[in-house]
C-alpha cells in the first residue's frame, strides 16, 4: 500500500511502516500546499494519507475520494509519542478503503 506521510507527522515514522511504500510530503516536492490541493496530489498516487491535522476530515469530503485518511492524535510529533500508534495503523491499513477517515488511537471516538 502507499502511503502519504503529511508534514504535521514526523518524518522518521514513515520507516516503522513495513511491507508499505511509505513517503513523505516534502520527498514529493509538495510541501507548503494546502490540504485540497494535497489531497487531490495525492490521491493520484497513494492509497493513504497520514496526518495530525485534525481538521482534514472536517473540512473536506473524504468519502467522495479514491484515498484514505488517518488522522494521527499524538500529544506532539515526537516519535515517543507517534511510535506507540503504528501498531493501530498497521493494524487499520488492513482493512481500511478509498473515501474513509480513521482517527488513531480509535477507541476514544467511539
Amino acid at each position: 500500500m502507499k502511503l502519504l506521510i503529511d508534514e504535521s507527522v514526523n518524518v522518521r515514522l514513515r520507516h516503522h511502516f513495513p511491507g508499505h511504500d511509505a513517503r513523505t510530503v516534502d520527498y514529493m516536492g509538495w510541501k507548503g500546499f494546502d490540504n485540497g490541493d494535497l489531497l487531490a496530489l495525492a490521491v493520484q498516487e497513494f492509497d493513504v494519507m497520514i496526518t495530525r491535522d485534525r481538521r482534514i476530515p472536517d473540512q473536506h469530503n473524504i468519502a467522495d475520494l479514491d484515498i484514505s485518511v488517518i488522522v494521527l492524535y499524538a500529544r506532539s510529533n515526537s516519535m515517543k509519542d507517534l511510535l506507540p500508534l503504528v501498531p493501530e495503523v498497521l493494524e487499520s491499513l488492513q482493512n481500511i478503503g478509498p473515501g474513509q477517515a480513521i482517527r488513531i488511537p480509535q477507541e476514544q471516538w467511539q
